[in-house]
């Protein structure tokens, strides 16, 4: 599986590339794209879609930077090619581009490439249907590089509760006065040293609390999630796959994109 790396040169793209070169999931980094090569790098690293020469691509790889999106979507379905999609933050116009690039391509999007994560999110959602009356926290903690709050898994946490609690309103980083409602859910960012990435999920009545939580200890596990994502995501038909096509092994592409 030859795989190009998109942000090849962040701390991400090196995990995946580390992975790549150990041979994991069969994958092998054909080459990378990432505008801020020094040069001297000892990989092949392109520093735009447009200058990309190689044709022996199964799957991209994306750890960079929303911003992107658009641009490496077009090289995607410029060359037919699966692209597993790791980054967050996207704006409502570049989850309408995954979303159109989703039918013509296969696209594996997720906000976390976590297995761990992916269980997290089914456990919570669970835990919310047999206590329909408790009061829901979210608590998520990242490193101080991390630019957007709350993150995306929070807000995928959020979302897949929202599911067994349609009447749920979110509350992100509570403030001021006032006591909470019964159908808020709070999302509260921290933001702090070399956190890799933790995410816990509170969710209590008045006798008890259940308390969910999933604490990254390496970068390497997204790097492993994405890579299996990949292997997963070639050979799919044209749709959106996420981490629960990934988790039940199902081909059919989800009918809600996110």
């Amino acid at each position: 599986m030859k795989i190009l790396i998109n942000g090849i040169c962040g701390h991400m793209g090196r995990e995946v590339l580390a992975l790549c070169e150990a041979g994991y999931r069969g994958a092998e980094c054909v080459g990378g794209v990432d505008p801020y090569a020094s040069g001297n790098e000892t990989y092949c690293v392109y520093k735009s879609f447009a200058d990309v020469s190689t044709a022996e691509i199964d799957c991209i790889v994306d750890f960079s930077h929303h911003t992107v999106t658009p641009a490496l979507l077009d090289f995607a379905i410029a060359r037919k090619l699966p692209t597993v999609l790791c980054t967050t933050g996207h704006t409502p116009e570049e989850k309408l581009k995954i979303a159109a690039a989703a039918e013509i391509i296969p696209i594996f999007f997720s906000a976390n490439m976590s297995l761990g994560v992916a269980l997290l999110v089914e456990l919570a959602k669970q835990a919310a249907s047999a206590f329909p009356e408790a009061e829901i926290e979210i608590i998520e903690k990242h490193h101080d590089r991390k630019v957007d709050a709350p993150s995306g898994t929070a807000l995928m946490l959020a979302d897949a509760l929202c599911e067994v609690r349609p009447e749920a309103t979110l509350n992100c980083g509570r403030s001021g006065q006032g006591k909470r409602t019964r159908e808020e859910i709070g999302i509260h960012a921290i933001r702090m040293g070399n956190i890799v990435g933790e995410h816990e999920v509170m969710i209590g009545t008045p006798n008890q609390t259940i308390t969910l939580k999933h604490e990254a200890h390496s970068r390497a596990l997204f790097a492993e999630g994405a890579l299996a994502a990949a292997a997963f995501l070639v050979g799919c038909d044209a749709g959106m796959y996420d981490m629960k096509s990934l988790v039940s092994g199902a081909k059919t592409p989800q009918t809600v994109g996110k």
